[in-house]
């Protein structure tokens, strides 16, 4: 027996494993052939060219044609020589939460465009794509036929009797858990997760499991070289358990890392956990049977904290404690997305105090807060807001807000992982209250569509505060990407450069390349003096800036440098 024909069995038992498991080989049969990566030397297909921009397939809008094809329009002119990979949110039909609720895994929505469109941009790019499966969409064909009472549907969602104990399960929203519905059965309560749209899966039932593998099937047949495990803790239910990071939620995982592995080289599996950081590394499994990468969690929150506070202390104790060893995975380093900031990743590391003070800046700010129900009552566990709006200071010039953001971004493409860049922040938009107004959803704040011409126009005027940023990272994002120091795997330190500097030090794996990034997150200028053996310098040579050209002398066993207000230094040694 095989690892998947255990993993099978281990989730469903002897007699249903067999069964699944001869049914998942009649799946691969079907899809082989189709899927056009390959094994590469390395266990994880990744290095430090690697990075990925995160957008909608409708990010921008022009007349007369389709958003997809605007999008690698866009992305050709814009993102061909900065990143290797493009994320595209869910575009398929969908009936709520901007693609999250999806009525048809296989279709592309046809007010975005075509696979076509869709398969240009993996042609160019790593494509990453999202399977959404806790939940689809109450427009479903699947649950539309539930509804009917049709076979083998009536076992494709879970339902629940009346007055059930549900104490112990971990609730990620304030909404109700379950959803009446009137079917051909009569009326049944449906677990819903997310919203009464988004009704759960029921992966106690094998053909659930083997529907989603088919999808994955099917995108990877498309293109796709990334899925994204959306939402993955919540999948495996069980009342009396809290029915997150479920025993067989870790044997799904598992299932698809095997699957990827044994039949389509080269394909990454990431997770999207959003919970504190010793739930969230779970998702690595032994290192080797699980995801290829998981989101880094804490990193939005501890990174506003620092600029907010203008204190990187918490950011670097932090930071400190990583470490995703030897083996063949890598963080997912991100600061903003298309959901708001986590706050329940930061607990533990900021203190109730200092969570208050990033709710309260970022209300002063323009953004707002969403609260999930916990035993305790509501608690507040995201905050929405633009990721540029939220760490600069709104009656700062331009010149200054750029500064400032960009050294935020820094610390996100400086540390040991794969840059994850949402669109928004690499173009420096702001705020979209108006998006507010108009869906009543808190997350519609960092979620507004773009006129592509409009977007062009201020790119190319370099007076714009949108320019400014943008340039800024393009020039991070060419350098970093030419730095075998930022290879995923390369050696991190993190040196005490004092509360007001961030100091992270990468040493490339055949120890050719050290480099020390110092991002300052003060308004005044700071002088730092550094250990060489904290940060893998020499004891004595020199060091060059990357980014400015400055260099600098290291000598008894110390370097010293003056950062500029929000300056940003890359200092390399010499490559050997």
């Amino acid at each position: 027996m095989n690892e998947i024909d255990e993993l099978l069995a281990a989730i469903y038992g002897a007699k249903r494993g067999a069964v699944a498991s001869g049914r998942l080989r009649a799946l691969l049969d079907k899809y082989a052939g189709k899927w056009p990566g390959r094994r590469g030397p390395d266990p994880l297909p990744l290095d430090q060219t690697d990075s990925f921009v995160i957008t909608y397939g409708d990010q921008f809008r022009a007349p007369g044609r389709r958003p997809l094809e605007c999008l690698g329009d866009f992305a050709e002119r814009y993102l061909s020589d900065i990143v290797s990979g493009v994320h595209i949110l869910p575009f398929f039909p969908y009936s709520s939460d901007d693609g999250f609720s999806i009525i048809d895994y296989y279709s592309v929505n046809g007010d975005f465009g075509d696979w076509d469109d869709v398969s240009r941009i993996g042609r160019s790019f790593r494509l990453m794509s999202d399977l959404v499966l806790n939940h689809c969409s109450v427009g479903n064909e699947w649950f539309r036929k539930f509804l009917r009472g049709e076979e083998p549907y009536r076992d494709y969602f879970i339902t629940v009797e009346e007055g059930a104990d549900l104490s112990m399960i971990v609730r990620p929203r304030s909404l109700p858990l379950l959803t009446p519905f009137d079917t051909a059965c009569g009326r049944k309560l449906v677990w819903t997760t997310f919203s009464a749209d988004q009704v759960d899966l029921n992966f106690s039932f094998p053909q659930v499991l083997l529907e989603m593998v088919e999808v994955m099937l099917f995108h990877a047949s498309r293109g796709v070289q990334v899925i994204r495990l959306d939402a993955i803790a919540y999948v495996w239910k069980e009342i009396g358990h809290p029915s997150i990071h479920h025993e067989k939620t870790h044997l799904i995982v598992r299932l698809f890392r095997a699957i990827c592995d044994e039949y389509l080289p080269g394909m990454i599996i990431i997770t999207e956990t959003n919970v504190p950081h010793e739930e969230n590394i779970s998702y690595f499994g032994n290192g080797r049977n699980e995801a290829h990468m998981i989101y880094q969690f804490p990193l939005p929150p501890l990174t506003l904290d620092a600029m907010i506070r203008n204190d990187a202390r918490r950011l670097r104790e932090w930071a400190a404690g990583l470490d995703a060893g030897d083996d063949p995975v890598t963080f997912f380093n991100f600061l903003a997305s298309h959901d708001g900031i986590g706050v329940t990743p930061a607990h533990g590391i900021l203190s109730e105090s200092e969570i208050e003070n990033l709710i309260s800046v970022v209300r002063e700010r323009g953004g707002l807060v969403s609260y999930k129900t916990t035993p305790a009552g509501d608690i507040p566990y995201e905050l929405n807001i633009n990721y540029r709006d939220a760490v600069t200071d709104p009656a700062a010039d331009d010149e200054t807000r750029a500064a400032m953001f960009i050294a935020s971004q820094a610390v996100m493409l400086s540390m040991a992982g794969v840059p994850g860049i949402y669109i928004h922040s690499l173009l420096g938009s702001g705020n979209y209250s108006e998006g507010v107004a108009e869906t009543g959803m808190n997350r519609s704040i960092n979620r507004e569509k773009l006129g592509l011409d409009s977007v062009v126009a201020e790119l190319e005027d370099e007076t714009t505060l949108r320019s400014m940023i943008y340039r800024r990272f393009v020039d991070l994002l060419r350098i970093r990407r030419r730095q075998h120091a930022f290879h995923p795997k390369a050696t991190q330190r993190i040196p005490d450069a004092g509360d007001r500097v961030f100091a992270v030090s990468r040493t490339a794996t055949d120890g050719s390349q050290t480099i020390l990034c110092l991002v300052s997150f003060s308004d005044a200028s700071e002088t730092v003096s550094i250990s060489t053996r904290s940060a893998a310098l020499p004891d004595t040579g020199e060091v060059k800036d990357l980014i400015g050209g400055s260099r600098f002398d290291v000598a008894g066993g110390r370097l010293s440098v003056r950062l500029d207000p929000w300056q940003v230094l890359w200092l390399a040694t010499p490559t050997r």
